[in-house]
């Protein structure tokens, strides 16, 4: 069965690198803990209010 899981992740100036890492070890250990085989589809998308990027949402489309 294919399913969809959405992670979400706010973004602060100057620490974006360590929210990334941070967002995929969350990933990471959703996979890991579900024991997901099979990843079809991994996607980022920005959040924005008043013109600056204040989030992250990562979509995961796999298979179980």
């Amino acid at each position: 069965m294919i399913k969809v899981k959405t992670f979400g992740e706010p973004l602060e100036p100057f620490k974006t690198q360590r929210e990334l890492h941070e967002l995929d070890a969350r990933v990471n250990a959703f996979l890991r803990d579900h024991g997901i085989k099979k990843v079809i589809s991994v996607s980022d998308s920005t959040t924005a209010e008043d013109g600056s990027t204040i989030g992250l949402i990562r979509v995961l489309v796999y298979e179980e």
